[in-house]
């Protein structure tokens, strides 16, 4: 079922409409009704009664994503709330190994004396501590130097910082987020494949999955890097977009729309979606 992206968010945020100085765009927004004066909505098309939410020349009427725009949007923001979540817990993996960098002694005794305990149970369930992979693991992260650690702690949170930013970014439709994300994905690919080469999880399955189709989606979707007609092409399908409402309720050039100029709204730098 197709979902119609501009009536699912005008019934969550509200309509937005605008009175245009310009008389023959105001003549094309507005309708007198029975129950008063109704403005049209610039994001979903509908008349809504009352008094419109702002005015000013149709130049700085404000720009509201619609349509495809909107979808990318929602999609870029769901990125953006996955980014930004993978940072939070890399933040407190790097606070982990901070803390364990400055008492690494007092965790390997009480590991220690831990093991000792649980080792007959273990036995009783036929399972050998003394060659375990996970228990071989801890021990040998007791072996680090204390430098080490801490180097590893601050490359997990310069790791962290790159998906935060990026997630800030991408929820605010920046361009310059988008080439960071399909740029910081891209260089970690062959590291996830490394790994699942080393040992399969679903976990490190759909971590890959959803990074190789972010990759594909924003890159060819954004028209990053030159693909699909670059940044013109990208620039001329979000301002058809952002004006279509207008150019057909109005029967106006873009041009005339943008006081004559025919520049594009950035959708990076102004959206009220």
């Amino acid at each position: 079922m197709r979902i119609d992206w501009d009536r699912r968010t005008c019934a969550r945020r509200g309509h937005v409409t605008y009175l245009p100085q310009e008389d023959a765009l105001r003549a094309r927004l507005h309708a007198a009704t029975a129950l008063g004066t109704a403005w049209r909505c610039l994001r979903c098309g509908d008349f809504v009664l009352g008094e419109p939410h702002g005015s000013g020349p149709a130049a700085d009427a404000p720009l509201v994503p619609r349509g495809k725009v909107l979808r990318d949007l929602f999609i870029l923001r769901f990125l953006a709330v996955e980014r930004a979540i993978r940072g939070v817990f890399i933040v407190l993996a790097a606070v982990a190994v901070w803390k364990f960098s400055n008492s690494q002694d007092a965790v390997r005794r009480f590991f220690d004396q831990n093991l000792d305990v649980i080792r007959p149970v273990a036995r009783h369930f036929h399972y050998d501590l003394d060659h375990s992979p996970v228990v071989g693991t801890i021990q040998k992260t007791f072996g680090y130097r204390h430098s080490t650690l801490v180097l590893v702690a601050t490359l997990l949170l310069v790791y962290a910082l790159v998906e935060i930013v990026e997630g800030v970014g991408l929820w605010r439709a920046k361009r310059w987020a988008e080439y960071l994300t399909v740029v910081a994905t891209a260089a970690f690919l062959p590291l996830e494949i490394y790994e699942l080469t080393e040992k399969v999880s679903w976990l490190k399955i759909a971590t890959l999955v959803i990074n190789i189709l972010a990759v594909l989606y924003i890159a060819l979707a954004k028209r990053l890097f030159g693909l699909r007609g670059g940044r013109a092409a990208f620039d001329e399908e979000r301002r058809s977009a952002s004006l279509l409402e207008v150019e057909t309720s109005a029967g106006m050039p873009a041009t005339a729309y943008h006081g004559g100029t025919g520049r594009p709204h950035d959708l990076g730098e102004r959206t009220d979606g």
